[in-house]
């Protein structure tokens, strides 16, 4: 299975889901399936930067001893976006309107990051 059609199920699967990719921490996307709604969003540029987000994330939590962090979500007025980690190299980000099915996502994420993970 490609990683389109696994983007594309999880995109099918949330109520309010914009689009989903497979993404770097060097902020690369290997993959990405996009709504047509999605297309005033420039959800690319915001991933970069979520990326880098991700990785001082992961940082703070080996200084602190916390454990891997596993997900993050960013919350703001317009679009949820979801992070799930695949490996050390690569997450799965989705992105959802504001008024998304955020429970639904996380859900989706958990049960297709192991999917994507063996297609690496």
């Amino acid at each position: 299975m490609s990683f389109r059609t696994h983007l594309e199920s999880v995109v099918n699967q949330v109520d309010g889901a914009l689009a989903c990719s497979v993404m770097g921490f060097d902020g690369i996307s290997v993959d990405t399936f996009q709504r047509e709604e999605a297309g005033e969003l420039d959800l690319s540029v915001a991933w970069v930067e979520y990326a880098n987000l991700l990785t001082q994330l992961r940082h703070a939590a080996e200084s602190l001893k916390t454990g891997a962090v596993s997900e993050v979500s960013v919350n703001s007025d317009k679009v949820l976006t979801l992070m799930r980690l695949v490996s050390p190299e690569y997450f799965l980000v989705l992105a959802l309107r504001a008024d998304g099915n955020y429970g639904k996502g996380r859900y989706v994420l958990r049960v297709t990051a192991p999917k994507v993970r063996a297609e690496l």
